[in-house]
């Protein structure tokens, strides 16, 4: 769950659920509120349907009820409360005026 407030370029968990293994180097996970199929990289030799992971990525976009995340592996719309702040981003500070 989101708690405080989410800004552009904070870090972000979503955890999904493994459904089964595509290929040798790709599965495909189920998203919570993200009704497309999704697959990611993984190279992990023993990984099981139904297992949870955690996919980290980058807020690109903020809406009322969604926010966009993307990533390595990420480029998808979720709901709020489907994410988690994993680091608040903090802009940097000026050091300089901006006109002498």
């Amino acid at each position: 769950m989101a708690k405080g407030t989410i800004k552009v370029g904070d870090e972000v968990a979503i955890t999904a659920t493994v459904r089964k293994r595509v290929t040798e180097d790709r599965i495909s996970v189920l998203i919570p509120s993200y009704n497309q199929p999704h697959s990611i990289v993984d190279t992990t030799p023993n990984i099981s349907s139904g297992q949870k992971i955690e996919l980290i990525g980058e807020v690109l976009r903020v809406d009322e009820e969604t926010v966009t995340v993307g990533g390595k592996d990420l480029g998808i719309t979720v709901k709020r409360s489907a994410v988690r702040i994993v680091a608040s981003h903090v802009a940097p500070k000026r050091t300089k005026p901006l006109v002498d």
